[in-house]
């Protein structure tokens, strides 16, 4: 008897794809970088969201979007874009790369 071929449903393709690019990008940048088993971070002892952890301190969690709002993306004038909802906390949006880049000096 033949198994059946189970195909992921292409957004969960989507973020595996982000989570191994952002643990590829992190070993590129000397760190060291684990990504959690089935996307669920308790299987790297830490909290269910958590789909990478660098340098076993730093926990992330991916998100892949088609389209982004275009005012989160900073403009290649700026460093960075640092966004807010209202009531909310300050959230600052950079090029993984610069923020790899400078986790050495943490």
């Amino acid at each position: 008897m033949e198994k059946a071929l189970t195909l992921s449903h292409p957004s969960k393709e989507k973020g595996n794809r982000l989570e191994r690019l952002v643990v590829k990008m992190s070993k590129e940048a000397g760190l060291s970088a684990k990504r959690a088993y089935a996307s669920d971070g308790r299987s790297l002892g830490e909290a269910e969201d958590v789909d990478v952890l660098i340098d076993n301190k730093w926990k992330v969690q991916c998100k892949a979007r088609k389209k982004i709002a275009s005012y989160i993306p900073p403009p290649k004038s700026c460093n960075f874009t640092v966004v807010k909802e209202d009531r909310g906390e300050v959230l600052a949006v950079l090029p993984l790369k610069d923020l790899l880049n400078n986790l050495w000096y943490e």
